[in-house]
């Protein structure tokens, strides 16, 4: 599994060794784009997006756009996620749409970015029951998108759940029926752990909201470190080694 550590500050990219994970809305409008030490992943920021207001804010094509600028002045981009429908509930209540028509919209905007990005974006399953993730999938496929050919495919709308063991059915389920290389989007700790023999990928920001909760390290002289780079790899090293210990590099790369 490779893990992306989440962050929002964008100077990361050119300060740490590993793959890291950062949000369009901590890039976009930058006049200047640091260069990556490490491969990185994009988040489109969808659930900023339609919590806020209910709707993407952006085209298709601006999006492409800004992904080309980061691929070519950053370097290093693995992947992106497309501009995807989250099912949870509170995202609903903004938007007004159905899990259906959340699926339908996800499928479309993935279908028009790989025609525009190529496989550098990559579809993501969306839904809130266990039903819903598997006709989301059936979605992907009548539209003509194999799935199982895909190198990853992002399994959305589980980071905020609160039963650890919902989120291990839908990913193993998922895993199970259709044979898929998947990253979970913000996967908790404990879920981690579980799951760490499944997932392809996965990524977190959790330390960020530990640290707010914590005294900061004895190192540091911030009243807090959530936004410290020295917490989150402690963080990190620590997370990592209860999912699978020595089964991971410093870049985070299968050893």
């Amino acid at each position: 599994m490779r893990f992306y550590l989440g962050t929002h500050k964008a100077v990361w990219l050119e300060r740490l060794d590993v793959p890291l994970f950062i949000s369009r809305r901590t890039l976009e409008g930058r006049k200047s784009l640091p260069r990556a030490r490490a491969g990185w992943a994009l988040d489109s920021g969808g659930f900023t997006e339609l919590h806020g207001g209910g709707r993407w804010s952006i085209s298709a094509a601006e999006y492409a756009a800004q992904v080309d600028r980061y691929a070519a002045e950053i370097g290093r981009l693995e992947w992106v996620a497309p501009m995807d429908w989250m099912c949870e509930p509170s995202v609903r209540a903004q938007t007004g749409l159905s899990v259906a028509e959340h699926q339908a919209r996800t499928v479309a905007n993935f279908g028009e970015l790989r025609d525009l990005l190529g496989p550098l974006v990559i579809p993501v399953v969306q839904g809130w029951t266990l039903a819903e993730f598997t006709e989301c999938v059936a979605r992907y496929y009548h539209a003509g998108h194999e799935l199982h050919r895909e190198p990853v495919v992002g399994v959305g709308s589980i980071c905020r759940r609160g039963q650890t063991l919902e989120i291990c059915r839908v990913v193993r389920t998922l895993q199970r029926l259709f044979d898929l290389r998947m990253h979970g989007f913000g996967v908790r700790g404990e879920a981690l752990h579980a799951l760490g023999d499944v997932l392809t990928s996965a990524d977190s920001m959790a330390w960020s909201y530990a640290a707010r909760r914590s005294p900061p390290l004895r190192a540091c002289s911030h009243a807090r470190c959530s936004n410290c780079p020295r917490y989150a790899m402690r963080w990190r090293d620590r997370l990592l080694a209860g999912v699978q210990p020595r089964l991971f590099d410093h870049e985070g790369v299968p050893t």
